[in-house]
């Protein structure tokens, strides 16, 4: 039962944005009829946009795309980072650690609105171009921290006596690094999630993101804002909800891995 009360405020802010971002566009109205710009009340919960759409609609709409553009492209991130990061850390060979590490190391100098920026503009609206875009842009933070983690974990003695026995580089990499560094990845996620979010949300707002045609939580904010001080729930309602999500997949990922070190030293006191 406590732990139900422990999830229950990063369950609700995680699985509100969540539901009406996949079940949304099935519960949304068709009707496309336009009514006054920036209407208050009405026959609209949350009022209209700045063409005369209802905002909650749009709200219904509007979610999907930002959601799962941010979940893919931070997927794909861990995708490649981790494998780089295990090699690089594991590897005997100075050469190879350096020659995945230096490219890494000129991305990450580069400021990540502007590679955002010069990428997506490109092919604006093209969503696999934006998941590539954000993919690039996380991918040298998530081999640095998966190396740091390798090379942290391949100095244990545990890691020495599988060498002595005859175990392969890959195979204590897979079976034993890999899943030791379980934990590090999984602090580092929520803050990754986060970050892509951002930075969706940010293409969207800039103009390079979603397509103008297409419903988007983060592009309602920069379409509305003109009237934020007539109908604010065209922009309130849409920023919230990008909010509640990325706060609670933090407070999510905080609360499990508080609940795992409580079990880790809980079984080591027995």
């Amino acid at each position: 039962m406590s732990a139900v009360r422990n999830y229950a405020v990063p369950g609700a802010l995680v699985a509100i944005p969540l539901l009406l971002a996949v079940l949304g566009p099935l519960v949304a109205s068709p009707d496309t009829t336009k009514d006054v710009a920036f209407l208050l009340g009405g026959e609209h919960w949350f009022g209209t946009d700045f063409v005369g759409r209802d905002v909650w609609n749009e709200v219904l709409l509007g979610g999907r795309s930002l959601v799962l553009i941010a979940v893919t492209a931070t997927a794909c991130t861990y995708a490649l980072a981790v494998p780089l990061g295990l090699i690089a850390g594991m590897t005997g060979s100075r050469a190879l650690d350096e020659a995945i590490m230096r490219p890494l190391d000129l991305l990450l100098a580069v400021p990540s609105m502007l590679m955002l920026l010069l990428l997506a503009s490109v092919a604006p609206g093209v969503p696999w171009v934006l998941i590539g875009v954000v993919t690039l842009i996380n991918l040298p933070d998530v081999v640095r921290i998966s190396r740091a983690a390798a090379l942290s974990l391949a100095s244990r003695p545990a890691v020495e006596a599988m060498r002595l026995q005859g175990e392969s580089r890959i195979r204590i990499g897979a079976h034993y690094v890999a899943r030791a560094m379980r934990r590090t990845l999984a602090a580092d996620l929520g803050t990754r999630f986060t970050g892509a979010i951002y930075l969706v949300a940010s293409a969207s707002f800039l103009g390079v993101g979603v397509s103008p045609q297409i419903s988007d939580w983060a592009a309602m904010v920069d379409r509305n804002r003109a009237g934020l001080f007539i109908q604010p729930w065209a922009v309130v309602l849409p920023a919230l909800l990008v909010v509640a999500l990325s706060i609670g997949v933090n407070l999510a990922f905080d609360r499990w891995l508080r609940d795992h070190d409580l079990r880790s030293t809980f079984l080591e006191a027995r």
